[in-house]
């Protein structure tokens, strides 16, 4: 994000005459459909717009005719991911209708404003200025899934919108495979299955939690069904590498499934015990290894593959874990 002293020029909006009273947050949606509802929220609890001679607040009521002004960074406004160039994010496969890339732990797949600058849409949109015009929105440029912060790996990109819709529609019918590499605590195992719906956690908005049978019985929640595949690879110890095949695709589904039968993913301060050791990484170890699906041209199978990143090789040289 560009520095709070470096303003932008002043933008402005005013309520039309036919709107009658409506809050700053609900006509500021309106002038701004390319911010999603988080991002237009933390932007007016900085202070950048404002009314009134004063910075606005969302619950704030505009009339017909009141000025609504911007006053804060130019990358507030974009209304899609700036190009970087700078960044270095593997190109595993690639044709006339899509490709497949490895995403780096640590970048996010994609931002929600301007101010986000060093995600994988970043990096597509500098190398495939095309995929703007695919997809779901300017800020998933051809993005077909995604992976969370800390998890590297594959991720599938439309070159096309008919491309788009037929892998879209492949991942909605799980006719895609995708295969992750987990080293987890404790000896699991050879083989399981987990299938925990999942909810929200209510009380820790970043997290995800399963709904277990003695949870049904109360008020209903959303919640998405989630199947999990895993097979013990190999163990030294407490400790134990796991291949795993996410069935459908929920939010955080393998590390909160993992740790849910005592498994948790080695390195995961959000599902993991706290204090617990790490082996000296700064992410959790899990990788995105495989991924299987149908040509949307002309219906060949596909497989794409990549090798565990170096510093996740590492800990299993020194744990002396052979896969």
């Amino acid at each position: 994000m560009a520095d709070q002293g470096e303003r932008a020029e002043i933008k402005s909006w005013s309520v039309p005459s036919e709107t009658g009273e409506v809050r700053l947050d609900a006509f500021l949606r309106r002038c701004l459909p390319q911010l999603s509802g988080g991002t237009l929220a933390s932007a007016i609890d900085k202070k950048v717009f404002w009314t009134g001679g004063r910075p606005g607040r969302k619950g704030d009521k505009l009339r017909a005719g009141q000025i609504v002004t911007f006053h804060g960074p130019e990358e507030w406004l974009f209304t899609q991911p700036s190009p970087a160039k700078q960044l270095d994010v593997p190109i595993i496969y690639e044709d006339a209708s899509l490709l497949v890339v490895n995403k780096p732990a640590g970048m996010a797949t994609h931002g929600f404003s301007g101010k986000d600058t060093q995600t994988l849409a970043n990096f597509l949109v500098a190398h495939r200025p095309d995929l703007l015009s695919v997809g779901k929105s300017r800020w998933e440029p051809g993005l077909v899934h995604r992976l969370d912060l800390d998890t590297s790996g594959l991720v599938l990109v439309a070159k096309a919108p008919a491309a788009f819709d037929s892998l879209r529609l492949q991942f909605r019918r799980r006719k895609v495979k995708k295969t992750y590499w987990a080293l987890v605590w404790g000896a699991t195992a050879a083989e399981g299955t987990i299938e925990f719906p999942i909810v929200h956690d209510s009380r820790d908005r970043r997290r995800m939690h399963v709904l277990k049978n003695t949870d049904r019985t109360r008020e209903p929640v959303k919640h998405w069904r989630a199947l999990t595949i895993f097979k013990m690879i190999c163990q030294r110890g407490n400790l134990s590498l796991v291949e795993v095949e996410m069935a459908t695709g929920v939010t955080h589904q393998i590390r909160v499934h993992l740790a849910v039968i005592g498994h948790p993913i080695i390195g995961d301060v959000l599902y993991g015990q706290a204090g617990s050791e790490t082996f000296g990484l700064n992410r959790h170890f899990l990788h995105a290894r495989a991924l299987e699906f149908r040509h949307p041209k002309d219906d060949r199978r596909i497989k794409v593959e990549a090798g565990l990143p170096e510093e996740l090789q590492e800990v299993l040289s020194h744990l002396k874990m052979k896969p």
